[in-house]
């Protein structure tokens, strides 16, 4: 499903990943660990297309994605919980989660998602048009995966 093969990535004149390879077949679920300065956000950047690889191949669901711009790889279905969170404190809950799903609103698509979402984490569903800024930590943490699957990665 996701292969990273052989990449290597610069910052500048110094190389941050070197030869780098990972196979994710559907369904499975990792975990990458490492130091601060390890590559780890830089691997996830690459993937997203925000730093390119300067050799090797990233592939999803058997396509090249390395190249493409992050729009074209988030559409495609490749989503990121970031670090601390980062919602968007002043818009409701609803609202993040529809910042998930940006690519394609307007669609009768995006209101079945919010209802799974409401599913998965029923609590979001009673705060929906709460200020996420006020949500508890473990909330907002909640909110921070919804939008992720909002998606469809």
């Amino acid at each position: 499903m996701l292969e990273v093969r052989g990449v290597s990535t610069r910052y500048g004149q110094i190389t941050m990943l070197r030869n780098i390879s990972v196979a994710l077949h559907e369904g499975e679920i990792a975990c990458l660990l490492g130091p601060n300065g390890a590559g780890k956000t830089t691997l996830i950047r690459t993937i997203l297309g925000i730093v390119r690889p300067v050799e090797g191949a990233i592939l999803f669901r058997g396509e090249r994605i390395d190249g493409l711009k992050t729009n074209r790889i988030v559409e495609r279905g490749i989503g990121v919980v970031p670090e601390g969170r980062r919602i968007f404190p002043k818009m409701t809950v609803e609202e993040n989660l529809r910042m998930g799903a940006f690519a394609e609103w307007g669609t009768r698509e995006v209101e079945g998602r919010l209802a799974e979402i409401y599913g998965r984490f029923p609590r979001l569903g009673e705060r929906r048009r709460q200020v996420a800024g006020t949500l508890s930590g473990g909330e907002q943490a909640m909110l921070a995966i919804g939008r992720a699957l909002m998606g469809r990665p």
